[in-house]
């Protein structure tokens, strides 16, 4: 059968580095104040010049690389993102003409923080389909453009940033041992819609808007959400938390993660955690906490990865992966 194979990862930052302490003179807050209640220490804000298209391309271009690959090699972009360059055209159309690609199709995804896992899902999707051989899947927002500076229960949560993973059409035999993507399961439910949103856009507003939020409400949810696709996924997998060597989830809060784990039984060393570093960065936090954990060596060849996101609407899904 075939398999959607990780070829080559690759991760871009914004420039600033904005650390919690910086939002004392902004709002009520503090660095312990921000940390004890979300694990977050710093996170990275665009520059003016640094936009969701230059941050994707950025990516992109360090997972091409990674893969020994070319855009000429792409059939196909899928970027994830709920803060695009433009209204339309799709930002993923943009990146596709910054990396010179004039021949297949790029789109964008929107399902907000869940957005990279339903992408990698989609583009497994289209390879297995016979639709497409190698995918760019992308995560890559600029939250600081639709952050009110003025809330502190949101404003301290939220940075930029990209990541981007190569697909590539593999050879398998259906069993576990397989490389590649293995099982996945998404789900949504928009009587949600209230709890995390943006108040505004083109249809209703006419404007960008700014992230809403209702912390304890998300964080009610989160954890029974969570666990719920995740062991949907183990179940088509045949596999339980023992057989996982990485479990790389959402970065939104830190608490969110160790409850997670600790529910499904998914011992701490193997949870991948850069929260601390990035803050909660939408479509953007899976794959720049799989990079990293690639780049430092943890996740390697052969390991048994596991992916989970949570996000506005709600939204959320969880992806197996055989590295």
């Amino acid at each position: 059968m075939i398999r959607s194979v990780v070829r080559g990862i690759g991760a871009a930052l914004p420039r600033r580095i904005m650390k919690n302490a910086d939002f004392e003179g902004m709002v009520e807050t503090s660095d312990e104040w921000i940390a004890q209640r979300t694990g977050i220490r710093q996170r990275h804000i665009a520059a003016d010049d640094e936009t969701t298209a230059s941050l994707g391309e950025a990516a992109a271009r360090a997972a091409l690389d990674n893969a020994g690959l070319t855009p000429a090699d792409i059939d196909l972009i899928v970027l994830a993102t709920s803060t695009p360059n433009n209204t339309f055209p799709a930002t993923a159309v943009e990146i596709q003409n910054r990396l010179g690609m004039h021949h297949g199709f790029a789109f964008d995804m929107q399902a907000v923080c869940s957005g990279f896992v339903y992408a990698v899902t989609t583009a497994d999707l289209y390879i297995r389909g016979g639709l497409a051989r190698r995918v760019l899947v992308i995560g890559s927002e600029t939250f600081s453009r639709i952050l009110d500076w003025n809330d502190r229960s949101t404003c301290v949560l939220f940075g930029d940033g990209a990541g981007a993973l190569v697909l590539e059409a593999g050879e398998g035999s259906g069993a576990i041992a397989d490389r590649g993507v293995l099982a996945a399961s998404l789900r949504s439910d928009g009587v949600h819609k209230d709890k995390l949103f943006v108040d505004g856009g083109p249809s209703t507003t006419g404007t960008v808007g700014h992230l809403r939020m209702e912390g304890r409400e998300v964080f009610k949810h989160a954890v029974g959400m969570i666990t719920d696709v995740i062991e949907a996924t183990f179940s088509q997998a045949g596999i339980t938390a023992d057989d996982l060597d990485w479990f790389v989830p959402h970065q939104a809060n830190k608490r969110i993660i160790d409850a997670s784990a600790k529910k499904l039984g998914i011992a701490e060393p193997k949870v991948v955690v850069t929260v601390d570093q990035h803050g909660n960065t939408s479509a953007a936090s899976v794959p720049l906490a799989l990079a990293a954990a690639v780049s430092d060596g943890r996740i390697k060849r052969g390991d048994l990865v596991l992916l989970e996101a949570m996000g506005g609407g709600f939204t959320w899904g969880a992806v197996l992966v055989r590295w």
